[in-house]
């Protein structure tokens, strides 16, 4: 077994940057012609982490619809991690109208998209669409309003990740 100086002052540079505790060690790099194998114990190497785009996929078991005309529903009232998405539609024919989403901890609420058109004389629509990751804390949720019956808001949510922040897995997804 030979032990070799390695002078690669990019080397350094990184293992510098990477381990910053051995900044003042003052030896030189080296390497050996001795073969150690690496065995990699993460997830990304076994194969059970999914890339988030994927992660955050819609499946049949683990969405929830929702939609509101001229009422309130909720969309989700568990703490976690929700990705809400959907369309908001308003027609108006002569006076305000709105839809939103807004969260609420039992005390107050906090508006989070809100679709609204004014007056007019002209009868006029808009469509708005939205796609948003929310969080939710323990006595906190999640809810979808429309004011009159010229509006409506619907859509899809899925809890991504539990309070922890595990994530969850689309229904029926098993990584290999």
């Amino acid at each position: 077994m030979s032990i070799s100086s390695v002078t690669s002052e990019a080397l350094q540079l990184k293992l510098r940057q990477l381990l910053p505790s051995q900044q003042g060690f003052g030896t030189d790099l080296s390497a050996s012609d001795t073969i150690i194998p690496i065995v990699d114990l993460t997830a990304s190497a076994e194969g059970s982490d999914v890339r988030p785009d994927l992660q955050n996929a819609i499946a049949f078991g683990s969405q929830t619809a929702f939609s509101a005309n001229n009422n309130t529903d909720v969309i989700a009232n568990s703490p976690g991690f929700y990705r809400i998405f959907g369309v908001s539609n308003v027609t108006v024919n002569g006076f305000s109208k709105e839809c939103n989403i807004s969260m609420s901890d039992g005390l107050s609420t906090k508006l989070i998209f809100q679709h609204v058109l004014g007056f007019g004389s002209v009868s006029t629509s808009s469509s708005l669409q939205f796609d948003f990751i929310v969080f939710l804390d323990t006595g906190e949720s999640i809810s979808c309003t429309s004011d009159n019956t010229l509006c409506f808001i619907g859509g899809s949510s899925r809890q991504i990740a539990d309070i922890n922040g595990a994530l969850v897995q689309p229904s029926g997804f098993t990584p290999q």
